[in-house]
Parts: structure tokens; sequence; C-alpha cells
């Protein structure tokens, strides 16, 4: 009897590895996320806490809670932006640690506008403070893309930099020229006309940046995975020396790249102000730029992941508070969670392309 030999098809099997790769990556990244909190839980035995009753405490006041909830969604919204601004550049190679002040400029510049702009329907309002929004954000960001481009500096520094430029310019502004005399000596400008507020749903604080975030992660994997333009930039992230031998404008696609990024968070700047605070203020941002930074790293810069990772990092947010007073943690005992998650995964995927 003749043997029976079997072809194979090595690009069926690749495929069939990716799908297998696909399925486990969640169970992977849950795993790492589950000892990242045990050692947490370690930390706060540590300190004679009970970290059965801190976690019961979070879910219960976040998850368990319609209030709870809908703040988690609110924080969550500036937190997609932001790691899209992250992630886009990142596709390209460039690190965009300078969401923060991009953000804070996207905030003045919708800021000037709802407060010049006073007898405008909010049909006309909202829309000129996101363009205003964005192209704060956008000049913010073309700084440092100008300089990348030319071989002058690293983005990952002059981003970084300007973060504490651009607060220190909202603190000089609401400090100055744009202080409200009714404010009781709070710094923070006059709050803006009715028509200059983002609209918020359910007589809660969400509010229609949610559109925004939607809108950014969907165009996001749209031009990633269905344009030229997102095929050129993986080129580039992948290989540039090559993409420059096939006559991609790689310092062309830096600027660009950078710039609505940029835009992104300074749209999440307009929102912030319009819909949250009403007004532009020093504390426009929770530290959403940086927190942005980690959920795109965590999410390994993956467009849908963004939003699995964002929610996770809203809910430590809001459960930061909870914390605070039924274990009386500092608000930094947050902080120390994230960045233990951080550590875990980032070691989780070093040890993975080690093997």
């Amino acid at each position: 009897m003749a043997d029976v030999h079997v072809v194979r098809n090595p690009l069926a099997d690749a495929f069939r590895r990716e799908r297998l790769q696909n399925l486990a990556a969640p169970l992977k990244w849950a795993a790492w996320i589950a000892l990242a909190f045990g050692i947490f839980s370690v930390i706060l035995l540590a300190y004679g806490r009970d970290p059965v009753q801190a976690y019961s405490d979070i879910f219960n006041n976040t998850l368990a809670s319609s209030y709870g909830m809908s703040e988690v969604i609110t924080k969550m919204i500036p937190l997609v932006i932001m790691a899209v601004a992250v992630a886009l550049p990142a596709r390209l190679g460039l690190v965009n640690v300078g969401g923060e002040g991009q953000l804070y400029m996207g905030g003045l510049f919708a800021s000037w506008g709802a407060l010049t702009f006073t007898h405008l329907p909010a049909w006309l309002l909202l829309p000129f403070m996101g363009l205003l929004g964005f192209a704060g954000g956008a000049l913010w960001a073309a700084i440092p893309a100008f300089l990348r481009a030319k071989g002058w500096l690293l983005e990952v520094f002059s981003t970084l930099v300007l973060n504490y430029v651009a607060i220190l310019a909202i603190e000089v502004i609401v400090f100055g020229p744009w202080r409200d005399p009714a404010s009781a000596n709070y710094p923070q400008s006059a709050q803006f006309v009715a028509a200059g507020w983002l609209p918020t749903f359910f007589g809660t604080r969400i509010h229609l940046g949610i559109a925004i975030a939607v809108v950014a992660v969907t165009i996001f994997y749209f031009v990633l995975k269905r344009t030229r333009w997102g095929l050129e930039i993986r080129a580039i992230g992948g290989n540039p020396e090559a993409a420059r031998r096939n006559g991609i404008p790689i310092g062309w696609y830096i600027v660009l790249v950078l710039a609505v990024a940029g835009g992104l968070a300074g749209l999440a700047g307009m929102a912030e102000a319009s819909a949250v605070y009403h007004r532009l203020s020093p504390g426009l941002s929770s530290g959403y730029g940086f927190v942005g930074f980690l959920v795109s790293w965590l999410a390994g810069h993956r467009p849908w992941a963004i939003i699995a990772v964002a929610f996770l990092m809203a809910v430590l947010i809001t459960g930061g508070d909870i914390l605070q007073i039924s274990q009386g943690l500092p608000y930094a005992a947050v902080n120390v969670l994230m960045a233990l998650i951080l550590l875990v995964v980032l070691a989780g995927r070093t040890v993975r392309v080690a093997r």
C-alpha cells in the first residue's frame, strides 16, 4: 500500500497560528493584569489594609453603581482619545509623550473661541470650538514634529518638555488676563455661555465627547488597515530606511502624523473644558495625557484594545477616591497599581519575545 503524503499549506498554517495567538492574547493579558493586582494586594497587606475589601469598595462604587459607572465612562472618554493620540505616532515609530500639553493647548484655543464669540448659537459655536481645539493641539505638536523631521531633536524629549510649557502658559493666562473676578481668588476663566457647553446625557456627566472617542478609534483602525497611508505608516515604523529607499516621504509623514495626534489631544482638551468644567482651568486634565500614554502602550497601540484598557484605567482612576475614603490610602496608591500593571505587562512581553 502506497504511503499517503499530506501536503501542508505554509500560508494556511501561518494563518492558523495567528488565529490561535489572537485567541490566546486576551487570556495572557488578563493573567498579567491579575498578577499586577496580586502584587498590589501584597503591598496593601504590608500596610495593614484588606485587599479584598479595597477591591470590593472599588467595584461597588464604580461598576455596581449607576453613578459610578457614569463617572467611569466620563473619565474613559479623554483616555481613549489621548491613547489614540499616542498610538498613531507609535505606529510610525514615534513616541508622543506630549499629550498632556497638547490637551491643554486645545483647551486654551477652544476656550478663546467660547469666551470671544459668545453671540454664536450652539450649532455654530461648538463645531468652531472643536476646530480651534484641534488646531491648538496640532500646532503644539507640530513644533516637535518639525524638529524631529529635520533631525535636530528627538520627539520624546521635545514633547515631554512642552507639556510643562503648556501647563505654565495656562496658569499665566488664568492668573492674569482671563482670571474671573467672581471666582473667589481661584484662578480660572469666566464660565462659558451655555451655547459653548457640550451636551450631556441622561442627567450624568457623560458628554458628546464620547462620539469623538468612538470616531477617533474607528478612523484610526480604518486608516491603519484599509488605506495606502496606513500601509506606508506601518512600512516606516517597520523599516524607515527601506521606506525611504522606496520613495515614501518620511519627513512629511512625521509632521502630518504628529500634528494629527496633537489635534486629537486638543479635541480632548476642548471636550473637558466645554463639557466638564465649562471654563478654562489649570486643573483641566487629571493627568489624562500621561495615563493615555500608559493605555496605548498596554494596548500595544491596537485600536480596539485601547477601549478595553482605557475602561480598566478609568475604573482605577474613579476608584482612587474610594480608596482614600474607605481605606485611608493616598491617591498615589492608584498610580502605584497602574505602574505595576505596566511593568508586569511589559515584562511579560519581554519574556515572550526572548523565547
